[in-house]
């Protein structure tokens, strides 16, 4: 698998888990069918990565550079991300907003990897993440339902990232 299906299989696999997550925040059937979409969906991801590997000549190194510069993205992600946990929940006791503050750093962490890979589409992506997290944060402060927000900062950025790798052709 070339590095840019390697992006493609991890945007989906988070899309994915964004998705199934905060599915159960919604009413019985609502649920059930964003499930079966997210399944459905992955599933479509991942048959496309195995026709795009199988018409891929083999030594083709081309595409998402996973160096130095992305691991600096990630770490400050992951830094950032959990320095907002420890005061959501403990100190500001507001659980809620938590789904709201994971997509609004999964979706700033886009900016620094569109200017890295010089993938100036991405910030689309990075925009649209971070806008969904940013209104999940203020919905879950402002004590919005659990439903309302795993929609807007939940659901919404899966579908995005899968959105995002699915319409990736030949990548």
């Amino acid at each position: 698998m070339i590095r840019t299906q390697t992006g493609r299989l991890i945007g989906g696999i988070f899309g994915f888990f964004f998705i199934m997550a905060n599915a159960g925040a919604m009413p019985g059937p609502v649920a059930i069918a964003l499930r079966v979409l997210g399944v459905c969906a992955f599933l479509a991801l991942l048959l496309s990565l195995r026709r795009a590997r199988a018409n891929q000549p083999a030594a083709d190194g081309a595409g998402t550079d996973f160096g130095r510069n992305y691991r600096y993205v990630v770490a400050a992600e992951v830094v950032v991300g959990a320095a907002g946990l420890v005061v959501i929940n403990p100190v500001l006791h507001a659980p809620q907003a938590t789904v709201g503050w994971i997509a609004l750093v999964v979706g700033l962490h886009f900016f620094g990897l569109a200017a890295i890979w010089r993938l100036p589409s991405m910030r689309w992506l990075a925009a649209g993440m971070s806008v969904c997290g940013a209104v999940g944060l203020a919905l879950g402060a402002y004590g919005s339902s659990a439903a309302l927000i795993a929609l807007i900062a939940g659901i919404a950025p899966g579908a995005m990232l899968l959105g995002s790798v699915l319409g990736k052709r030949r990548a």
